[in-house]
């Protein structure tokens, strides 16, 4: 297992600098996958530095303590969602870390193992079950909500989750598809995608929007995002480092979005003349714009293209947003673009 999960992690060497790391620092992965960004950590804070691995996927963890034995004690893999890193840390006795890294999205293995239900490839659909499941041992696997979720619950997701065109007549033709026979496999969906002509004329398979709609339905993902972000900001020591990597539009808007009202402070309406919302400055925005892979990072590994990497430092005291809004809010120290 563990040499199915070997991969070049994406904009590895962007996520060390992002980092700033120091040899004796502590940092959260809260997306552990295989190891591959953990590695880089671990050798890059050497001698004594120590790294929190947190994962879902049992597959992932195991793949990941075979692949990072060496480094013994001063790694820590631990079972969980990032959405409860702040909770995660706290039981470990862990105040405050350097830094915290999330990659975001699914990992090469899971794609590839068509047991694991992320594939849509024509090849392989009829016995790839949908699960989708980050855990296969928690919730209900996209086969559940498939025959369970009404017309407008599917069509929501396909609209906000996948931004897919035809995402009424699809959640329609799904619903009447199951009327007859159940869909239990990715061969079963394609067919419904197939029939209800969503994408005809397009360039890329309309599957890809729909299986992302409905992984990240199955896993809770956005709501999962929001709350680990707001949990990492929490854990991190003044001066310590927040970098994530996301793959999707969807992804990225929340994590500029969240650094950008971190950076900031107040949060109320502009025209609101005095702050009433308490906002406090908690983040310097590093990247005022998002970091991309290199073209030759592409020709490589051609799934790292989507990659858009934003980061951020914990100020060192947080910093009112502000009260008397008349002559503009104070200073936040940089915005994402």
């Amino acid at each position: 297992m563990a040499l199915d999960f070997q991969h070049s992690p994406v904009l590895e060497q962007e996520t060390l600098e992002h980092l700033h790391l120091l040899p004796g620092a502590t940092i959260v992965d809260g997306t552990l996958g295989g190891g591959g960004h953990a590695e880089a950590i671990l050798e890059a804070t050497s001698p004594d530095g120590r790294l929190i691995g947190i994962d879902l996927d049992p597959d992932a963890r195991s793949a990941a303590r075979t692949r990072l034995a060496r480094f013994g004690d001063r790694l820590q893999v631990v079972p969980g969602s990032f959405r409860d890193l702040d909770r995660i840390l706290a039981q470990l006795d862990i105040d405050q870390v350097d830094g915290v890294l999330l990659d975001l999205g699914v990992s090469s293995y899971q794609i590839d193992s068509s047991e694991r239900g992320f594939r849509f490839a024509v090849e392989g659909a009829e016995d790839t079950p949908l699960d989708m499941r980050m855990d296969p041992e928690v919730g209900e696997p996209a086969s559940a909500l498939l025959r369970s979720a009404t017309a407008n619950q599917l069509q929501l997701w396909f609209q906000e989750y996948g931004e897919l065109p035809g995402s009424k007549r699809l959640a329609r033709a799904i619903v009447e598809t199951r009327k007859q026979d159940p869909i239990r496999t990715a061969a079963d969906l394609l067919r419904v995608i197939e029939s209800a002509g969503i994408g005809r004329g397009r360039k890329h398979s309309p599957a890809t929007l729909v299986f992302q709609a409905l992984r990240i339905a199955v896993n809770d993902e956005l709501n999962a995002l929001r709350e680990g972000l707001d949990a990492a900001i929490r854990v991190l020591r003044p001066g310590g480092r927040l970098v994530v990597i996301a793959y999707h539009s969807l992804e990225d808007r929340i994590v500029k979005q969240t650094l950008r009202d971190a950076a900031k402070g107040c949060t109320c309406p502009p025209r609101t003349p005095v702050c009433i919302c308490g906002g406090q400055i908690t983040l310097r925005v590093i990247t005022r714009r998002p970091v991309q892979p290199s073209d030759d990072e592409v020709k490589r590994n051609p799934r790292a293209r989507s990659g858009r990497l934003r980061a951020a430092e914990r100020v060192e005291t947080a910093k009112s947003g502000g009260t008397d809004k008349s002559g503009g809010r104070a200073e936040s120290g940089g915005v994402a673009a």
